[in-house]
């Protein structure tokens, strides 16, 4: 399973692992694959602190590290963090404060420590991301960076490359993996419709063999539905270098998230699923429950743009998470997943889902070859 992209890594296993948590990050690449930690919702101080630890605890191993720059956001444009912060919170009408504060506190679920309703931008532009950026880049041991939503800008993707690090981003449909090849990046995350958090609308199955073909030389990534060995040999059969994963790491025992969450997921089928813009402005798939079915209800706000709903929600995401077992909070809870979450059913350590991996992908090759005619 050495791809070229392990070789240019130092990975044993093509197994991608985009995860918030550090200690997951961590224990990944040592089970012989590669952490890559979500760098949206940190501060520039919270990601260096985050940074810092896995540097201390990683060894000489690599990680990676995942920012969010869209191609396209309301209020784009050059200006400072807290310039912009303050024209996009203009633009935000105050019945959609009301609205997700109410569904909030009709669930019961506790107001911030500080009483405050936001929590800032949450990296969701050029203006924030770009401090994550530079962050990162100070750290040996961080030999790629992804973006999570559409091609870099180009200053950026060279800014990567020039420090020696790999540069790739997601993407969802055929005309996005050419613009990420025509840009340069080193690999591309190639992710079907039923994948969690920022996605499309089209199936892995049908949706990567096509990006693999899109993408010519550059080395395609495969996510979206990944969930056992069985499913990643059925990427690389069709031509992709690896698998990039996220749902399956949120409900492992190094994942930082409550137990009421941790349940949350565990119970869901992959019919529990929805692709909403409730939360982001964006089409995310989450678990579906009444903050979601709220935001697509006839009558009531609609969603708005990226990144204003996130101003909108901000506040909900960090309560919904800090308090995920008080009252009926997790009627309004944010658990982006995808629909390989009907496969999670119990808690295991890390180590051992790359290992579960591994061997599953080894036997389910050889029942194929074992198809095959004696020659």
């Amino acid at each position: 399973m050495q791809t070229e992209l392990c070789k240019k890594l130092g990975i044993e296993y093509p197994i991608f692992a985009f995860t918030h948590c550090r200690d997951v990050v961590v224990a990944v690449s040592k089970a012989g694959g590669i952490g890559v930690l979500g760098a949206v919702g940190f501060s520039p101080e919270e990601l260096k602190e985050e940074l810092d630890w896995i540097d201390a605890h990683i060894g000489d191993l690599p990680y990676g590290v995942d920012i969010v720059i869209p191609q396209k956001y309301e209020g784009m444009g050059d200006m400072s963090p807290e310039e912009l912060e303050k024209q996009l919170w203009d633009m935000v009408p105050e019945e959609h404060v009301d609205f997700a504060q109410k569904l909030l506190a009709d669930h019961g679920v506790p107001e911030w420590p500080d009483g405050s309703k936001g929590m800032g931008l949450l990296g969701w532009t050029e203006a924030t991301a770009t401090p994550l950026l530079k962050e990162a880049l100070t750290r040996p041991k961080c030999k790629l960076i992804a973006n999570a939503l559409g091609t870099p800008p180009a200053d950026k993707v060279k800014m990567i490359q020039d420090s020696g690090r790999l540069v790739g981003a997601l993407c969802g449909k055929v005309k996005q993996v050419k613009a990420h090849r025509e840009a340069g990046l080193d690999f591309i995350v190639a992710q079907g419709g039923e994948g969690g958090g920022h996605t499309g609308d089209v199936g892995s199955i049908v949706f990567w063999p096509q990006a693999v073909k899109a993408a010519g030389d550059i080395p395609v990534l495969a996510a979206g539905g990944i969930g056992s060995g069985e499913q990643m040999l059925a990427a690389m059969a069709m031509g992709c270098a690896g698998a990039w994963s996220g749902s399956l790491w949120l409900t492992v025992e190094e994942a930082h998230a409550e137990p009421a969450q941790k349940e949350s997921l565990l119970k869901a089928t992959s019919e529990d699923t929805v692709r909403s813009r409730s939360w982001t402005g964006k089409p995310c798939r989450m678990l579906k429950n009444d903050w979601t079915d709220a935001w697509s209800t006839p009558g009531n706000p609609e969603p708005l743009g990226m990144p204003l709903q996130g101003l909108v929600s901000g506040d909900g995401i960090r309560r919904t998470a800090k308090y995920a077992a008080v009252g009926e909070c997790q009627k309004v809870a944010f658990n982006p997943v995808g629909q390989v979450v009907g496969q999670i059913n119990e808690v295991e350590s890390t180590r051992n889902v790359v290992f579960r991996l591994i061997n599953e992908y080894v036997d389910a090759l050889d029942r194929i070859n074992s198809l095959m005619p004696d020659a």
